[in-house]
């Protein structure tokens, strides 16, 4: 018979394994595969769930410590063991949901070196690594009463971390303090953009205060769950003191929030029917007003699951706080909608999942919970004791502790099995989640060429509007508008200058390093056709039909395909393309072509951003170097976007 634990466990590993097939995926392909994310919308369920919300839903461990440590409650310290390994696995779980979201996740440890001391997110991301380096200081005396610790060494660091625990804890506090309240100052600066309802200027403490009324009742959640799982009984009297002040910093937290509307004149937003103000009410009702109501009353707050129902809706109230700031309340233009991948909910999931396994390990191997009353066994709850024999079913055959592994086992392989065989590569279905995005030709615009503060050569620019007039005595220049996407972050391109100063026509060469068929010169976009995207150039069909023109049916498949070879015909198996295209690639460009690599070409183009970035910052770094400029730090700011774009 399975255990409740049991039969949850292997939930969470079937997750663990789809989340493995689609973590392959992502870091081996890039965000392009495994999101509906784009210029729009640079950050989405990731960011508002593993991030906003799980910072959020580990406030407890914050919460319990102050409540315990600082106002000496000691009535509620079997609450802080199991809140501080909560939270200290939800911050963990931060940063494994940041990794996936940065597109480049091995920079992930920038902050702690290049610090950016005027930046709101550089403050969240050094208080939660700090922060999440003090929960493992406090949680580590849990792991170190171990009887594998019992060296004299281990005994001595578990005393020296217990005088030290208040110290830990005010630093705990202070850091969960700051960055509580800084995730709702990232957004002060779209005032525009997050609509009247959710806008404030003063995000950052309606955050703090939510936070500190999401903690308690998460940890009043977490109680009811351990409960079940583990057969704890639950002391109401405990449960009911985290109602009552549950229901101050809720009931706070909605004047707060409809107080600051009203002194911003937006009340009215709350009843004009729109969706805005429809999903307005449903937030508040469940993260604040209806639990506020229900847990001031002590006959609720007593019962046996009232405080359980009020948790259920703050969580789920809070959540949608934090979704509809960073997304949904977020404008953003709309012909381009967003709306996360399955791809991206198995992603979170997974990282939920690992983390609640991880926390079951710890119970099942440490003291956490320091005073339980026990109750019924989950095995007995569900469903009586286990049977000495039953033929008919396999798993009485072996004990629990031996076959729940295989258990386990087997449904982690299957689901990572099905995630492979819904990710494969080639034709299958990871192209059905690429997002293309075409690349558009160059304009060619009127600019002005002004003199930069540095000293380091013109920085070009176009008049303000469109019937702004080129200012007297200024020369107009023609200039190449290169804005891929047309999305208004443009660098704007001298070409002429550039040719006269490369030498001329001649000088061509040294940056259209390839020509297709036909061609002396081939643009850009006509190969590199899109943004983010390698572009494959070979066109099977136009080479059938060419081929047979010239050799037949019969004969246009050999040219490419040798006869007697017993390999499938594909891509790897034909003839080089360079065996035929030898004069495709120009000789003395700057671009490393295939032929002087000694290297075969497989007939894909990079993405036009890496084409054009490898080609012009390389090259401006080489001029840098040449005239001595990177050695006086005068390198033209390449390390900055700015530097060649605009808006």
């Amino acid at each position: 018979m399975m255990t409740r634990v049991g039969a949850v466990k292997t939930i969470l590993w079937a997750i663990v394994g789809l989340w493995v097939a689609v973590s392959v995926v992502r870091f081996a392909t890039g965000l392009g595969t495994t999101t509906d994310l784009d210029n729009a919308t640079p950050w989405g369920l990731w960011i508002a769930f593993d991030v906003m919300s799980g910072v959020a839903l580990a406030a407890g461990g914050f919460v319990m410590a102050a409540t315990v440590y600082i106002f000496g409650l000691e009535r509620f310290r079997p609450f802080v063991r199991p809140a501080i390994l909560t939270a200290f696995l939800g911050y963990a779980a931060v940063a494994v949901g940041l990794l996936y979201d940065l597109g480049q996740p091995w920079r992930i440890w920038h902050p702690m070196i290049y610090w950016q001391h005027h930046s709101v997110l550089f403050e969240v991301a050094m208080c939660v690594m700090l922060y999440l380096t003090v929960l493992a200081l406090e949680f580590a005396p849990v792991a170190l009463e171990h009887p594998v610790f019992g060296h004299p060494i281990f005994r001595a660091i578990h005393h020296g971390l217990k005088r030290v625990t208040i110290l830990l804890v005010i630093a705990g506090i202070v850091l969960s303090t700051l960055h509580q309240s800084s995730l709702g100052s990232l957004f002060l600066i779209a005032p525009h953009r997050v609509h009247p309802l959710w806008y404030s200027p003063y995000l950052y403490v309606l955050f703090f205060v939510s936070a500190v009324g999401l903690g308690l009742m998460t940890v009043t959640l977490e109680s009811y769950a351990s409960a079940w799982l583990f057969g704890h009984r639950i002391r109401r009297d405990r449960i009911a003191g985290l109602g009552a002040a549950a229901a101050v910093v809720l009931g706070l937290y909605a004047v707060l929030r409809l107080g600051d509307l009203a002194m911003r004149g937006q009340f009215g937003l709350i009843v004009t029917g729109s969706w805005q103000s429809t999903l307005f009410l449903i937030e508040m009702g469940l993260s604040a007003v209806a639990p506020a109501l229900l847990l001031a009353t002590p006959r609720f707050r007593r019962s046996a699951y009232g405080p359980l129902a009020a948790a259920g809706m703050v969580v789920c109230g809070m959540v949608m706080y934090r979704f509809d700031v960073c997304i949904t309340a977020f404008f953003r233009p709309g012909n381009q909608p967003y709306f996360p991948l399955w791809t991206e909910f198995v992603v979170s999931l997974g990282i939920v999942a690992a983390a609640t396994l991880v926390f079951f390990f710890f119970v099942e191997n440490l003291r956490v919970y320091e005073d339980v009353e026990h109750g019924t066994a989950p095995s007995a709850a569900a469903g009586g004791p286990r049977p000495a024999f039953e033929a008919t079913t396999l798993d009485v055959l072996m004990p629990e502790s031996v076959f729940a592994p295989r258990r386990y086992s087997m449904a982690f392989v299957v689901m990572l099995a099905l995630g492979a065989a819904l990710l494969l590569p080639g034709q299958a279905r990871v192209e059905s989640l690429t997002v293309r995005t075409p690349v558009q030709p160059p304009k060619i615009v009127a600019g002005l060429a002004l003199a930069r503060p540095d000293g380091l050569g013109p920085a070009f620019a176009l008049p303000a509007t469109r019937k702004s007039a080129i200012p007297h005595g200024s020369t107009p220049r023609r200039l190449m508008m290169i804005d891929g996407n047309r999305d208004h972050v443009y660098a704007l391109f001298d070409h002429d200058k550039h040719i006269e100063l490369e030498g001329g026509d001649d000088s061509c060469l040294k940056c259209h390093h390839a020509a297709m068929p036909g061609e002396q010169i081939t643009p850009c976009h006509r190969c590199h056709s899109d943004l983010f995207l390698k572009s494959d150039l070979f066109d099977h069909g136009v080479h059938i039909a060419r081929m047979s023109e010239r050799y037949g049916e019969d004969g246009a498949c050999a040219w490419c395909h040798k006869p007697g070879v017993s390999e499938p015909k594909t891509r790897a198996t034909a003839a080089p393309c360079l065996s035929c295209h030898d004069r495709m690639f120009s000789a003395g460009s700057r671009v490393e072509s295939p032929v002087t690599e000694g290297k075969n070409w497989d007939g894909f183009a990079d993405s036009y951003k890496d084409a054009m970035h490898d080609l012009c910052i390389s090259c401006h770094a080489e001029k840098a170097r040449k005239t001595g400029r990177k050695a006086a730090g005068r390198d033209h700011g390449l390390t900055r976007c700015d530097a060649c774009h605009s808006s």
